[in-house]
């Protein structure tokens, strides 16, 4: 006699709960963390004479960090990375500022460092980096200006953050030392 394994209402409920899990991407050891939200709160009502309200911000507004420049600077050098791209690595990066990190030569490609507490990168796409991106590379948790990324192909685990213009030779200031990161106008 062969017995049915479950029901067909079982079945349902017992696949669907399957479909609710979730997995470590890769098994990397970067930080992951929900994107950041926006919440406004609406004022009381004016007790005086009214006056007209200038409209609450969308997460258009407080979100779009395109445009926006960050200069890396140590002593009397600099290099200056504009935000092409407006997802949740870039804001945090953009929203962590100003800080300093210490930079390092990798694998004759690029300079990286480590932001102390990584940043978010759930729902940021990945990349195919070319020379003179500033990317983020999510199982390590680090920056990277890219100035050779010749061979190196689209991966989920590298996200474009912003370009630059800087030779190998003027990021070299960079190695070892202590660099700025801010926002300038």
């Amino acid at each position: 006699m062969i017995r049915p394994l479950a029901s067909t209402g079982s079945l349902a409920v017992a696949l669907s709960l399957v479909g609710c899990a979730t997995a470590d991407a890769g098994g990397s050891a970067g930080r992951i963390e929900p994107s950041s939200t926006v919440t406004t709160s609406t004022p009381a009502p004016p007790t005086g004479p009214s006056t007209p309200a200038s409209p609450a911000p969308t997460s258009d507004d407080t979100d779009d960090v395109v445009g926006t420049v960050i200069r890396f600077s140590t002593g009397g050098a600099s290099v200056d990375v504009t935000i092409d791209e407006d997802n949740p690595t870039t804001r945090d990066l953009v929203g962590s500022l100003p800080t300093t990190l210490r930079f390092e030569e990798f694998a004759g490609r690029e300079k990286i460092a480590y932001p102390e507490s990584g940043l978010a990168v759930e729902g940021s796409p990945g990349s195919d980096p070319e020379d003179g991106d500033l990317i983020y590379f999510t199982p390590w948790g680090n920056l990277g200006f890219y100035y050779d990324a010749s061979g190196i192909d689209y991966s989920d685990s590298t996200i474009h953050l912003g370009t630059y213009e800087a030779t190998a030779d003027q990021l070299a200031i960079f190695d070892g030392t202590d660099v700025t990161l801010d926002v300038i106008d």
